[in-house]
């Protein structure tokens, strides 16, 4: 874990305000919540702006606390700009990837930074692939693993719509951390070219499926 980094508690910082003054007003919430009838108007700030609102306390701590654990395995080998264009960019890819799939369902809503902290996660996965993970917070599982395995239930819980969770911007999130991760971080195809190859499975098997209809 280590020390809080300065930008890992800027963002924290924002992700508590934001999502406070939502908690406490509704309108606020209303207007900057991920609604696709909303951006279909126009109100596309609404892609990033979702990113920082959440439902509700347990909502905003434990995405925040994901965060913490895996900010600084990214910051230590992107650095802090890198750090914050994996963020950004996985909660803008997360947010476009739900747009794709719900764009024409006029009462899709989400909000969370989920898929800004699914990037993060996985480019921790990607830079540092022998982490362990604690599944649960007690089974120890290879992070490799837990990634190829998650992002595979990720596309189940799109087929099926399971619950009331963004599985998309999930999805999109931690593609775009693999991607900036790649572009940021070529080393890693020498290094870690097997967990590349690995961890790209699952979004290929996306790929194929929504070309065929099934997703």
């Amino acid at each position: 874990m280590g020390e809080l980094n300065l930008v890992t508690l800027i963002i924290i910082g924002l992700n508590v305000l934001v999502s406070f003054k939502g908690f406490n007003d509704e309108s606020f919430f209303q207007k900057y919540k991920f609604n696709i009838a909303d951006i279909n108007r126009g109100a596309k700030y609404q892609i990033v702006t979702s990113g920082f609102l959440h439902v509700n306390t347990t909502h905003l701590l434990v995405n925040m606390l994901t965060l913490y654990f895996f900010a600084n395995s990214v910051i230590f080998f992107l650095g802090t700009l890198g750090f914050v264009l994996v963020y950004l960019a996985s909660l803008v890819l997360g947010n476009l990837l739900s747009y794709f799939f719900h764009k024409k369902d006029i009462h899709y809503t989400a909000v969370g930074a989920s898929g800004a902290v699914m990037g993060v996660l996985y480019s921790a996965i990607l830079l540092r692939p022998d982490m362990m993970l604690g599944l649960f917070f007690i089974i120890p599982i290879p992070a490799y693993i837990f990634g190829i395995g998650y992002l595979f239930y990720t596309i189940y819980g799109m087929k099926r719509q399971l619950g009331n969770i963004g599985h998309d911007a999930h999805f999109g999130g931690a593609v775009g951390g693999y991607l900036l991760t790649l572009l940021l971080a070529s080393w890693v195809f020498e290094e870690h070219l097997l967990m590349v190859i690995l961890l790209a499975l699952p979004i290929l098997v996306l790929f194929v499926l929504q070309k065929l209809g099934k997703i």
